[in-house]
């Protein structure tokens, strides 16, 4: 089971649990996810904070417990989230081409040898981005949508 943090197109935010990711996919493609305040479709995920737990070894192993963090709250981005989040963008945008809507092409070649290796950043359809993590091709979603350069 996996939980999501939900915001639907009317702004409302809610959060519901599926069987797995690949369900929540299939799900929400057919626009069975929907607003649990508004019944609105147009759904998507918003920003939340992983839950992460030790492995059973280190806690079986006596270790010293983690600290107890504050939960964020994400729903309402702070000024420091915003500011590094700006940060990001600019040295993503500094240090790497943008190649568009050709993200996957170009990831592709680049990892075969068929480009020359540099960073990139575009924009990838949700199937393109599995199939080159099924394919072994390192990418990671970026946290902002990038700007699109027009001439």
């Amino acid at each position: 089971m996996i939980q999501y943090a939900l915001k639907c197109s009317n702004g409302h935010t809610f959060d519901s649990w599926f069987k797995s990711a690949a369900a929540y996919d299939k799900l929400a493609s057919t626009g069975m996810v929907t607003c649990a305040v508004c019944g609105c479709s147009q759904v998507e995920k918003a920003i939340m904070t992983p839950r992460v737990r030790p492995a059973r070894n280190a806690v079986a192993g006596g270790s010293a417990p983690l600290p107890e963090v504050a939960p964020i709250d994400v729903t309402t981005p702070s000024p420091d989230v915003e500011e590094v989040l700006a940060q990001l963008r600019r040295k993503v945008e500094e240090n790497s081409d943008y190649v568009g809507k050709d993200f996957a092409t170009e990831a592709r070649k680049i990892h075969l040898g068929d480009a020359p290796e540099r960073a990139i950043y575009g924009e990838a359809k949700p199937e393109e981005a599995k199939a080159l993590i099924d394919d072994g091709v390192p990418v990671a979603p970026l946290p902002f949508i990038p700007s699109r350069k027009t001439n």
